[in-house]
């Protein structure tokens, strides 16, 4: 479900800055977790620019805080299609993580990233406030043969080339981003969690 982002900073403002013209400010953060703000690029009326906002939307139907969409749904699921339609975003990261418990009951962290370590580019869209905190959440897709033998989904990733058509363009041409991605990545085994015991009391 990808609820841990990665975020490597020089490489990204480098990417968006030869790739869409904008100074780009973040920080570093290696473990970027919902309700944390997150660095999102957005269309303007003169290009592009970089926002900060909340990940996670809690709507009042909703007991528990919503952090991703399916992008098979998300054209007509009544909480996103209306942003899917006119609030869209692209949050550039280095990676993301995932885990999986292994026969020993121990839970392995994976880092997921390109080969190159070139920034990737995870489709998103927004929500205005009425408190000011305005909101995000990430799409996710059916995973590629790699990622799924951690998870049975991934973000959905854009081609870079194709970053500004998923900001500016109309709505018919939004249809093929919406599959799952064709691109290798690289999958980094991290930290290995202990089995927890039962308790004995």
């Amino acid at each position: 479900m990808c609820g841990r982002i990665d975020i490597l900073p020089n490489k990204i403002s480098d990417a968006v800055k030869a790739g869409f013209g904008v100074e780009w400010d973040s920080r570093e953060n290696r473990d970027l977790r919902p309700t944390q703000q997150v660095d999102t690029l957005q269309a303007e009326s003169q290009g592009f620019t970089q926002v900060r906002l909340q990940w996670g939307i809690q709507p009042s139907w909703s007991k528990h805080l919503l952090i991703n969409a399916q992008a098979e749904t998300v054209a007509t699921k009544m909480t996103f299609r209306e942003a899917f339609r006119s609030r869209r975003c692209v949050i550039p990261c280095s990676g993301w993580y995932e885990w999986k418990i292994l026969e020993s009951g121990q839970k392995q962290k994976f880092r997921f990233h390109a080969p190159d370590e070139s920034p990737l580019f995870m489709a998103g869209i927004w929500f205005p406030e009425t408190d000011s905190t305005n909101r995000m959440v990430t799409l996710t897709t059916h995973p590629t043969p790699q990622c799924a033998l951690i998870h049975h989904r991934m973000p959905l990733i854009l081609p870079p080339d194709e970053v500004t058509t998923w900001l500016n363009g109309p709505l018919p041409k939004l249809e093929p981003l919406l599959k799952a991605p064709l691109l290798s990545l690289a999958l980094q085994p991290e930290e290995l969690a202990p089995v927890q015991q039962p308790s004995l009391f």
